[in-house]
């Protein structure tokens, strides 16, 4: 990825900037590349024809462009100012990003005492005005101490609890993303620094359960406000069933049927989301491998008119064969003509 933008940029003045010199200081896989140049939708398109790739722009206010690979990497080609690279770094959020490296080779341009505070793990703000600037980056000050396990310096946390109240002003799509890539410890620490109740969010249910994925944890700190923000429906279901889930009254089959019919497929994650006990993630685990391939009969058989009636029925002959009282066609049928009088 390097190499070919080297390549292609061999004969004019470009600079790697960004995350990318960083990560490579820290000895971090590269990932997203950060170029600054001339003429990036020049340079993006070029890039493109040589090495493949999807090219969008990024930003039309500040000519930012980004080349994505399907491996998930990206190449982002940004305006290079007039005033030169050291004008590009004063605009970037923390010193530890604020380190350019000419693309062709040579020593780092370092304004602002970024090398120093890679070197201490200490994030620290550019500028006063970097969280007014751009307010996503009161949670990317998080974000970056939980991935690169630094610690923002006593300015720097200032200023983000002096500006908590900007945390809702970014775009839903922006907000979401970042909260999606953060772990327990990270939405304490935003609730620590005052951003997290502006979002809806609580940590009161962290103290009580261990999220075993990030779209249980976000259910866990929104509960019902994770739908302010632009989720999918998938999501967005899978929140619901959790938040509406009651637990069993028994661990015998019938009520865990019931459980799962409310549940499934995130019945393991409501266990956990619940705080129920491993026995009842068992018996769901049990009832899984027990599931039968096909069903009894099906609705076209029971000879009703069509309407809800029909689903209701079914879901009665599920719940008797799973509690065991029913396990052929006939006894299916039998019940479904009681049940339909």
């Amino acid at each position: 990825m390097l190499d070919g933008v080297r390549e292609m940029l061999a004969d004019e003045e470009a600079w790697v900037v960004g995350g990318a010199v960083r990560d490579e200081l820290l000895g971090r896989p590269l990932v997203d590349l950060d170029v600054a140049c001339r003429e990036p939708e020049r340079a993006a398109k070029a890039y493109t024809d040589r090495a493949g790739g999807a090219v969008f722009s990024l930003s039309e206010r500040h000519g930012a462009w980004r080349v994505a690979h399907r491996d998930g990497r990206t190449v982002d080609f940004t305006p290079l100012p007039d005033e030169g690279i050291e004008a590009d770094l004063a605009t970037r959020d923390f010193t530890v990003n604020a380190i350019a490296r000419p693309l062709a080779g040579g020593a780092q341009v370092d304004p602002f005492g970024g090398l120093d505070d890679l070197g201490a793990k200490r994030l620290r703000a550019v500028s006063p005005t970097v969280f007014e600037d751009d307010p996503l980056r009161v949670l990317r000050a998080v974000r970056f101490e939980q991935e690169l396990d630094f610690r923002m310096d006593d300015e720097t946390e200032r200023l983000v609890r002096k500006h908590a109240s900007l945390v809702t002003r970014p775009a839903g799509e922006r907000i979401l993303d970042e909260l999606s890539r953060l772990g327990p410890a990270s939405f304490r620490r935003l609730d620590e620094l005052g951003l997290l109740a502006p979002l809806g969010g609580s940590v009161d249910r962290l103290d009580r359960l261990e999220p075993r994925s990030n779209r249980l944890l976000l259910v866990a700190v929104f509960g019902e406000c994770l739908e302010r923000l632009p989720v999918s429906r998938e999501l967005a279901r899978y929140a619901r069933a959790l938040l509406h889930a009651k637990p069993p009254t028994g661990l015998d089959a019938r009520s865990v049927h019931r459980f799962r019919r409310a549940t499934e497929p995130w019945a393991l994650d409501a266990v956990v989301f619940l705080g129920e006990s491993e026995e009842l993630s068992r018996a769901v685990e049990i009832a899984r491998a027990a599931e039968p391939d096909e069903p009894l009969v099906r609705g076209d058989e029971l000879g009703l008119p069509p309407g809800p009636a029909i689903g209701r029925i079914l879901e009665r002959i599920e719940e008797e064969r799973a509690a065991g009282t029913i396990s052929t066609r006939e006894e299916a049928l039998d019940l479904a003509r009681r049940e339909s009088r």
